[in-house]
């Protein structure tokens, strides 16, 4: 689901797997075997998750959800 996920995203911005990767912190090569199945680690789900402005749970198959949840402090602005 996740190399699915990335895939996708990658290919709505018309962005190259190297372009990607430099944006995540990656090696081309890093970036191409997510997009082949491998785990990532905590903080590589991070930066992606970042970089294409999506939910950890929807990187990983977990909601249909795609946005961020803004959550607003009890008596502030986020």
């Amino acid at each position: 689901m996740f190399s699915e996920r990335i895939r996708l995203l990658r290919n709505e911005r018309h962005l190259t797997q190297a372009d990607a990767a430099q944006a995540v912190g990656l090696s081309t090569r890093g970036y191409q075997d997510l997009e082949l199945g491998a785990t990532p680690r905590g903080d590589t789900l991070l930066a992606i998750g970042e970089f294409y402005q999506v939910s950890l749970d929807w990187l990983m198959g977990r909601t249909e959800i795609r946005e961020v949840a803004h959550h607003t402090p009890k008596g502030g602005t986020p």
